[in-house]
């Protein structure tokens, strides 16, 4: 019989433990608890969320690497074309890890209205390119459909319609400047048949997505040729190394760039988070630790002639310590739950219910996201009471100095 966990089992049970000076502190220890639990419960399911939802918008516009010309300039306007004749188009089975390649270009126009204009990059996309992200991100309409040869749909981000006074079903005039800028500029029409929103203001700013072949025929180019090619894998966490593989699996006229490397001030700036979320479980695994061992200390105390009695009946120090961290381990598991119960609740409420909004201008997204992932939500529980627990074992040593006489006489 574990004669240690059946004490404490009953003093946790009696009534006068309930009714006891130690009860408020022993709930302020669970209070510590359970709002550290919901704390890093929020920090690490935002922070991951924010990291994930910006790197995936940065990804729908780009691809995880893209290859271009190494004739290309920095401008984000396709200049030197490439040819669509490659060994590693339409599919990418040289390198094992890589979903999906398409073939794109940009141009850069001006949008003409009767009473204003706005610069913006057409993005020229053709039936090979995956609409997944864009999916998620349209707010009104449909998606381009390219059944014509000259389609005239594109899809244009809320942001510039709202500059430009556009809805859904609108026909515009977009201008291309022409290399010899003494000739009129280039005129096409479009129809806005869908509007995104991606919340990613830098891009959506930007960025309209029409036909390839109206690139093509601005540029003078042939149907073979495109700007660059953008590439999706299946593990962002594995970019570095696929950026290598795809790199050494391209002819050596083409150069290749991940996104880390294309927009490198964004990434690391999201690879800050994951340092906020280790200080803020740091300092609340403190907090709590440290009220846990206020409480014990506390129980001690009120337990001192208990722990001369057993003495007396030849309990060893480590028994009687053990009997108090199970006393612990009941209030700190009783933390856990409610700080659980509590957290989820913010994090579904949030997740589901959009509650608290961002500014996109700073965070790139519109509200806080949310990721949840049980194996995450399981190891912070376990961590949590094992640092806890490991904290109290210190305070317990103070157990080992009681002298039996004196602790049956003290009041």
């Amino acid at each position: 019989m574990n004669y240690e966990y059946f004490i404490a089992k009953r003093i946790i049970g009696s009534k006068a433990y309930k009714s006891s000076i130690s009860a408020p502190i022993i709930k302020i220890g669970i209070a510590a608890i359970a709002i550290g639990m919901v704390v890093m419960m929020i920090a690490i399911a935002t922070g991951i969320g924010l990291q994930e939802k910006i790197r995936e918008k940065v990804v729908a516009f780009n691809g995880h690497a893209t290859i271009t010309n190494y004739d290309s300039n920095a401008s984000q306007e396709s200049i030197v074309p490439i040819s669509k004749t490659q060994e590693f188009y339409p599919e990418f089975n040289t390198v094992e890890g890589v979903t999906h390649i398409q073939a794109v270009a940009t141009k850069f126009g001006v949008i003409r209205t009767e009473t204003d204009f706005e610069g913006a990059i057409l993005k020229g996309v053709g039936n090979d390119y995956n609409w997944q992200y864009f999916d998620e991100f349209l707010v009104e309409g449909r998606l381009p459909l390219f059944e014509k040869k000259w389609s005239e749909e594109v899809l244009i981000s809320e942001y510039l319609a709202n500059r430009l006074g556009f809805s859904l079903g609108d026909k515009f005039q977009m201008y291309f400047l022409k290399d010899d800028t003494e000739k009129p500029p280039n005129i096409i029409s479009f129809k806005i048949v869908g509007i995104y929103s991606s919340g990613f203001q830098e891009f959506d700013a930007q960025y309209l997505i029409g036909n390839l072949k109206h690139i093509q025929r601005i540029n003078s180019w042939t149907e073979d040729q495109i700007g660059n090619f953008e590439v999706f894998i299946d593990d962002y966490d594995d970019i570095e190394r696929m950026g290598v593989a795809i790199f050494q699996n391209t002819p050596s006229t083409l150069n290749t760039a991940t996104i880390n490397e294309k927009f490198y001030s964004i990434i690391e700036w999201v690879k800050i988070f994951d340092k906020n979320i280790y200080g803020i479980i740091g300092i609340m695994i403190l907090v709590a630790g440290i009220n846990m061992i206020t409480a014990l200390l506390v129980l001690i105390l009120e337990r001192t002639q208990m722990i001369g009695i057993l003495k007396a009946l030849g309990s060893s120090n480590w028994s009687i310590r053990k009997l108090f961290l199970y006393n612990a381990s009941y209030l700190i598991i009783l933390g856990l739950f409610w700080g659980n119960i509590l957290g989820l609740g913010v994090l579904f409420a949030q997740k589901y219910f959009k509650i608290l909004k961002m500014n996109p201008d700073v965070y790139y997204v519109t509200e806080a996201p949310v990721y949840i992932n049980w194996s995450y939500i399981f190891g912070l529980n376990i961590g949590t009471l094992a640092l806890c627990l490991v904290m109290l074992l210190i305070p317990s040593y103070i157990i080992t100095k009681i002298s039996p006489v004196k602790a049956i006489r003290f009041e």
